[in-house]
């Protein structure tokens, strides 16, 4: 099957390599280089580097121009896979191959349509994440789905789900193209009375707060990523939790506790006992290590 490929960071590389395994992939589209983490240089994408390697020829556009249109019309692909491509796709694109435009959606639509469907659904403690094989419509994340799977959430954390559920993807995905191409797949359209929207985390709804119960200070936690991860000061130092776990040491909500090496929060309902940090302009480290240059008495925390 030919395939032309869309898609961006990480999550979509799974796919695009179990793509070009199985199936002639001969374009892939991206975004543009852009300065990604903390560096300050251009880096590519994660779905250029993957595709250079793999020797897919690749596109670097932010939209799709007549230009590019007509280079996808040229592939005569017999369907277009995309993944986390991060542009809007004009109706135009939907009818260039023969089996339409599919999209690997990190959620169990209905539930969570948009950006960032993993982190919502850790941070609205869901019990599981998942992936939806849809067709690409015009409204968004709206199409009807062929293949479903879900993973449980449990202790995991953000940056492991979403790279379990990126591999989930990839395999639902070829089981979708040899059901639509056998004639197999059965389409479902979403319940719109079940559906909720997963817009971009902000760093600020990431930030801990003395105030907020212990289960929702954890979540944020768990949902931490590199973009917007979860933070909080300790005195006047800002830190960021990388895991902690639920304690049961009793504590005030806004006291922090240093016994032993161990470091606890007080929240609103109990407490959390921080095990991996990274305090700001260090590196990452276990909270005992960072439970040395913190003074034992009288410490308190709060929102950064």
């Amino acid at each position: 099957m030919r395939v032309v490929f869309m898609g961006t960071p990480d999550f979509a590389v799974p796919s695009l390599r179990l793509l070009v395994e199985r199936h002639d992939v001969t374009l892939a589209l991206t975004r543009p280089d852009a300065v990604r983490g903390r560096g300050k240089r251009l880096e590519p994408s994660a779905v250029k580097a993957a595709a250079l390697e793999l020797g897919v020829p690749v596109i670097e556009t932010n939209k799709i121009t007549p230009e590019v249109l007509d280079r996808i019309r040229a592939e005569t692909p017999d369907v277009i896979c995309v993944a986390a491509y991060g542009c809007i796709l004009p109706d135009e694109v939907l009818d260039v191959a023969r089996l339409g435009c599919v999209n690997v959606h990190g959620s169990p639509l209905p539930r969570w349509r948009g950006a960032a469907p993993i982190q919502r659904g850790v941070l609205e403690g869901d019990d599981e994440v998942g992936v939806s094989i849809m067709r690409v419509v015009h409204d968004l994340d709206a199409g009807a789905y062929c293949r479903q799977a879900t993973i449980a959430v449990g202790q995991k954390t953000c940056t492991q789900l979403m790279s379990e559920v990126a591999q989930l993807g990839a395999d639902e995905l070829l089981a979708a193209l040899g059901q639509m191409e056998t004639g197999e797949a059965r389409w479902v359209e979403q319940d719109e009375s079940q559906v909720t929207y997963a817009k971009k985390i902000s760093k600020a709804e990431m930030r801990l707060d003395p105030a907020d119960d212990v289960a929702k200070n954890a979540r944020r936690i768990q949902a931490s990523t590199d973009a917007a991860p979860a933070r909080l000061k300790v005195g006047e130092r800002g830190v960021r939790v990388l895991l902690a776990t639920v304690s049961s040491e009793p504590l005030g909500a806004g006291r922090a506790l240093v016994r032993k090496g161990r470091v606890f929060l007080g929240c609103a309902d109990g407490s959390l006992e921080l095990l991996r940090v990274k305090p700001d302009g260090k590196k990452e480290m276990d909270a005992s290590a960072w439970a040395q240059g913190l003074h034992a008495d009288g410490l308190t925390w709060g929102r950064l």
